[in-house]
């Protein structure tokens, strides 16, 4: 038997860049929103509503976000599209009925008033944001599921093309709709409109492109529900790591001003290290044999290395160009943020390192692992909070929230490396058994 050529960088790259594209896409479209609200009369309690509404959101919708991982693993076929189609249905009926409750019950105004401490106004207009994004889980499933099957058919630019065209939408959407609505509800309601837009668009794909032939047997829909489950909670256990630090560093005696460059620093993070992700979809899709293993290794070696070093120009020599005249940060939060920002260096590096580990135990279908992964690194971070309220220490808070961040990453990584070790000893030699297929 001939055996094949090794997967070359340059197919990585036609695959990887359309979907950081992806990622860089979808970060300004919720800026083109909040530069909107900006422009309001009331853009204060407007740009809060808004902001306080999405964090709930993003947190109760979280499971839905791994759909087209899901899709990527397990769809082989009418039966295993079925089951997975049925998944997601089920995800979006609860995401659903969750974000009805927020916005419609007494539990919301406890959440909102009791829990997060937000004024009336804000609460209300957080409350009107929900009620307009109830049905969006629907869509976001829904885009999901087709946008793993382009993936699966290596057709990555329509992913990227689809969120391009849905943010042409979120301008015209946020124009027509200004004389109608009002306030936050301005946003939530471009926000729908466009995320329809590309489901469309990616509905429209996914029917045009077959799935590659794979000779794999199918999996039940019970079968698959056992695989997404611990995906499912995993992505929700993930969105508690940067609220539990937001806890940690609040407390601090410079807890207002830790907390605003710590949402800074998370920008940068989410620009330039959230593309990494896509490394678990890379893996899933391309890798073959431990040929193309060690091709993307390297791919993930200079990618992440690159956007490490882009971290360290911006916290040092272009500090000023970048978070004094273009983002308007006075001098001393810039000199406050630039070590911290500087350490970040390594972690587009951890973040990939663990996303590949990630792609390689979804694709062994062993996603219980993943979901103990994410337990261990939330329950680190809750003890770090119990131990926040006994010992000081003399650090300034974005140091520790950076501090804790990478910590919590690592371990991830390293907990994840150590249990392949322990389970496939014989590694090197990637048996065909454990390959995504």
């Amino acid at each position: 038997m001939t055996p094949s050529r090794a997967l070359s960088q340059k197919e990585i790259a036609l695959f990887f860049f359309p979907l950081l594209l992806n990622v860089q896409l979808m970060s300004v479209s919720h800026s083109i929103i909040n530069g909107a609200l900006a422009r309001l009369d009331d853009f204060v309690t407007a740009l809060a509503a808004f902001s306080v509404a999405m964090v709930l959101h993003l947190f109760v919708a979280s499971p839905s976000y791994q759909n087209h991982t899901i899709t990527i693993a397990m769809v082989r076929g009418r039966k295993s599209l079925i089951g997975t189609t049925l998944f997601v249905t089920l995800v979006a009926c609860l995401v659903s009925v969750l974000l009805a409750l927020l916005a419609f019950t007494p539990v919301g105004d406890f959440l909102l008033g009791g829990v997060l401490g937000v004024s009336g106004k804000v609460a209300s207009g957080a409350r009107e944001v929900l009620a307009i994004l109830v049905f969006l889980p629907f869509f976001t499933g829904f885009r999901g599921l087709f946008q793993g099957l382009v993936i699966r058919a290596r057709r990555t630019a329509l992913v990227s093309f689809a969120t391009g065209v849905r943010v042409v939408a979120l301008f015209a959407l946020l124009t027509l709709g200004a004389p109608w609505f009002s306030g936050p509800e301005l946003g939530a309601v471009a926000l729908l409109g466009c995320i329809v837009v590309e489901t469309a668009f990616m509905g429209f794909f996914a029917w045009r492109w077959r799935l590659p032939a794979t000779g794999e047997e199918e999996k039940t829909p019970g079968e698959i529900l056992r695989y997404a489950f611990p995906l499912a909670y995993s992505s929700c256990l993930q969105q508690t790591i940067p609220l539990q630090i937001n806890a940690i560093i609040g407390r601090l005696p410079d807890g207002e001003l830790a907390l605003a460059s710590f949402g800074v620093i998370r920008g940068f993070i989410f620009l330039l290290a959230g593309p990494m992700r896509n490394l678990q979809q890379a893996y899933l899709t391309l890798v073959r044999d431990r040929h193309d293993y060690q091709s993307l290794v390297r791919f993930f070696l200079w990618t992440g290395g690159g956007m490490g070093l882009v971290m360290l120009l911006t916290a040092f020599p272009l500090n000023h160009l970048i978070l004094g005249q273009l983002m308007g940060i006075e001098g001393g939060m810039r000199a406050y943020i630039s070590w911290p920002m500087a350490a970040c260096t390594a972690f587009p590096l951890l973040y990939g390192a663990a996303n590949l580990l990630r792609g390689f135990f979804a694709g062994a279908h062993r996603t219980a692992l993943l979901g103990r992964s994410t337990i261990y690194k939330a329950l680190f971070l809750l003890v770090c909070w119990g131990l926040s309220l006994l010992v000081h220490l003399p650090w300034p808070g974005v140091a520790q929230a950076i501090a804790l961040l990478l910590l919590a990453e690592a371990l991830e990584a390293w907990y994840l490396l150590r249990q392949r070790r322990r389970l496939y000893p014989d590694f090197d030699r990637l048996p065909e058994s454990i390959l995504p297929g």
